[in-house]
């Protein structure tokens, strides 16, 4: 099940730096911050904030992280900052303040909401984090989404990694991001590895959450968009393509403004 779009990667690249720097300038800021998860996406967003020429903080934020993704995230880093001199690093070690807040809340009878709901609290504590950075360097906040994850299945914490100022790579399909990170010479350890969210503290995997791989669902995304329905297909098609389109309408509230109740002017 693979996407059939044409990419051109090096093109795409000069784009979204010209982009990143446009909005930059216009906002009047001076860089970027980006967190560092040790994955593909944050690789590939802080390589094309790198390529600006403006400062970019590259901000690991570890809470109870496995060491693969800690050791991957730094061999990014060290790369990018022989490659770079705009690039600089800092690390905020979120484990005591991750650790703090879970005392200070109640427990629940419901394992697997406790569970969701403090994986969860890691990402807005990283977002918090990344905001602390952002104003004493009069920064931007990056994100690191791709167009499966912002638009197709709502694959982000609301508030959490989906709190950001500018999202450079949420137009390309996660297969154009891993293109995209060959071209910026991301280390293979980071393109080979398998994509996580790293917020239960084991080993889970996107896909194991998702219940299928980014492929597949980028497949079911660009199937949707021609307007396909699900009788459409069967076997394991048919599978992917309902767990998109269930994970797309449960998680409309994330990818939709938010909605305001307008009084009607009889009312005010």
């Amino acid at each position: 099940m693979a996407a059939s779009r044409k990419f051109k990667t090096e093109t795409a690249n000069e784009y979204i730096v010209n982009w990143l720097r446009d909005y930059a300038t216009n906002a009047k800021v001076k860089g970027f911050v980006v967190g560092i998860s040790g994955g593909i996406d944050s690789a590939v967003t802080s390589s094309l904030c790198a390529q600006t020429g403006l400062p970019t903080l590259c901000v690991e934020m570890p809470i109870h992280q496995a060491e693969n993704q800690v050791s991957r995230g730094r061999e990014h880093i060290k790369q990018l900052m022989e490659r770079f001199d705009n690039v600089s690093t800092v690390e905020a070690d979120l484990t005591p303040v991750f650790e703090t807040f879970r005392k200070q809340v109640p427990e629940t009878e419901n394992q697997y909401l406790q569970d969701l709901t403090l994986a969860n609290t890691r990402a807005r504590l990283r977002m918090t984090t990344l905001y602390y950075f952002a104003g004493i360097n009069s920064a931007l906040v990056a994100g690191t989404g791709n167009k499966v994850e912002d638009f197709g299945v709502g694959f982000f914490t609301k508030y959490g990694d989906g709190g950001v100022d500018l999202s450079p790579i949420a137009d390309l399909m996660k297969s154009e991001v891993r293109e995209l990170a060959k071209f910026l010479k991301v280390p293979e350890s980071i393109i080979a590895a398998k994509p996580t969210d790293g917020l239960f503290g084991d080993d889970r995997s996107d896909e194991d959450q998702l219940g299928a791989s980014y492929d597949e669902l980028e497949w079911a995304m660009l199937e949707a968009e021609k307007g396909k329905k699900h009788d459409d297909f069967t076997g394991r098609q048919k599978e992917v393509f309902n767990i998109y389109l269930r994970l797309n309408a449960i998680n409309q509230h994330k990818m939709n403004p938010i909605p305001v109740c307008e009084i009607p002017l009889n009312l005010k």
